[in-house]
């Protein structure tokens, strides 16, 4: 593990953010140039915004990182883990937060669904229902976990060992998701992001947490797009894309 600084955890996370914000400006400016009305702005337009916050979380984790040491794919779990632990960790994970997620909803007679579908203009277009299947299912897997997992958590964790890191950073991750996700909510994705920290810490890999990741954002999107079959069939595919694309970054990366 890198002798990442536990106060840049913070740094990173608030470099991230302002580079989303400076990305979402950027496009909704040009969105403006180009006449789009952003009082109901086309669907290109937060699906760009979405993808460039998912970009600077990924750049923000590189670059800190770069101030320790030279950043390498397993310096963020970018590695390979025994396949059958994992599959293990990735089910009881998956079972423990949707009957932690059920109990609390029961609990607070909660009735909100996801509206992330509706947010980012999936309905408007085949070709939008594709990419934000995409951003949904393949790309926030990734550029989630390689931020909040990889470093974030790496980062805190050199502070006070596993579980206030594993604490503050299932926190963090539901804060994030003001505004995507009902407000009922943000505490089951606060334990989530708990749960995804415990496996990367026994699996030593960031590829259960992706895998577990894209599983619940693939069922998730599905209930909320109605679907029924197709639900298998993007999850299969988005855990092949990322597969594909996680071989290519280690292949690649010097």
């Amino acid at each position: 593990m890198p002798a990442w600084r536990p106060w840049s955890s913070v740094l990173a996370l608030v470099a991230a953010l302002g580079g989303a914000l400076v990305g979402g400006l950027v496009v909704y400016v040009v969105a403006t140039i180009a006449g789009a009305d952003l009082d109901d702005p086309p669907a290109a337009v937060d699906i760009s915004a979405t993808f460039l916050q998912d970009v600077s979380f990924v750049a923000a984790a590189v670059v800190f990182a770069a101030m320790v040491t030279r950043p390498r794919p397993w310096h963020f779990g970018l590695r390979e883990t025994r396949l059958g632990s994992a599959l293990g960790y990735i089910v009881a994970g998956y079972v423990v937060f949707i009957a932690s997620a059920a109990a609390w909803s029961a609990a607070l007679n909660l009735h909100e669904t996801d509206d992330v579908v509706e947010q980012l203009g999936a309905d408007s277009s085949t070709v939008a229902l594709v990419a934000v299947t995409i951003l949904v299912c393949v790309v926030a897997p990734i550029a989630e976990e390689f931020f909040f997992r990889g470093y974030f958590f790496g980062a805190l964790r050199n502070w006070r060992g596993l579980w206030p890191a594993a604490i503050i950073t299932g926190l963090v991750f539901g804060g994030i998701h003001v505004g995507s996700a009902p407000v009922g909510f943000l505490v089951p994705l606060a334990f989530f992001g708990f749960i995804l920290c415990l496996i990367y810490d026994r699996t030593r890999s960031l590829y259960p947490c992706m895998a577990l990741h894209c599983l619940n954002n693939s069922i998730a999107f599905g209930i909320g797009e109605h679907w029924d079959w197709q639900i298998p069939l993007v999850l299969a595919a988005s855990l092949a894309v990322i597969a594909g694309a996680m071989l290519t970054v280690r292949r690649s990366w010097p």
